[in-house]
């Protein structure tokens, strides 16, 4: 076995021990409801407006996805990614790997990710949608985390059904460096 596949087998070892001993905060069930809850909101708000739909790569894939399949009236979507993870278990300094490509400018735009966090990321895609002059910039969340270290202060989510505890947490689009995005719920590894 060489050394690379050795590798392999460990991380693969530690990623199914990582979910055998997580513990379930939200179970996908409740992750559904939230998502149908979130939908009617977005609907009687913006059903009338034709908005773009701006998904924040990787961690708003999965939330989006299910988000837009809820909504029966007409949207475009375009995604960005812009992270300060990159992988990491902290955020470091923003880095945008791409850009939207629906113009902004003149539209109704709601922006998808999957967790407010600290806020920093969200910050400054909505900077950047007021840049482009948006008409009106809204953001949807899957789970807002309770804490008191916003990077703006008083920073909420336009709309957001769920929320959790000050713990790392992973499942539904947020990853464990790098993987488990597509755990089936909201979990947060023991003692973390």
């Amino acid at each position: 076995m060489s050394k690379l596949d050795k590798e392999a087998l460990e991380s693969l070892d530690s990623m199914r021990e990582l979910m055998d001993n997580a513990d379930c905060l939200i179970s996908q069930q409740e992750v559904e409801r939230a998502l149908d809850r979130m939908a009617e909101a977005i609907t009687r708000d913006l059903g009338d407006k034709l908005p773009v739909f701006y998904c924040v790569m990787n961690g708003g894939l999965i939330t989006t996805g299910h988000l837009l399949t809820r909504l029966g009236f007409p949207l475009e979507v375009d995604y960005l990614h812009a992270t300060r993870y990159r992988n990491e278990l902290r955020g470091g300094e923003l880095f945008w790997r791409v850009s939207p490509e629906v113009p902004m400018a003149g539209r109704h735009v709601v922006i998808v990710d999957d967790i407010l966090d600290e806020g920093a990321t969200l910050a400054a895609i909505l900077a950047y949608c007021e840049e482009a002059q948006a008409a009106s910039v809204t953001t949807a969340v899957l789970v807002d985390k309770q804490h008191d270290r916003k990077a703006v202060p008083g920073l909420k989510a336009d709309y957001c059904s769920l929320e959790v505890a000050d713990r790392y947490v992973f499942g539904f689009g947020m990853d464990y460096k790098g993987y488990w995005r597509n755990a089936p719920g909201i979990f947060a590894p023991k003692g973390m």
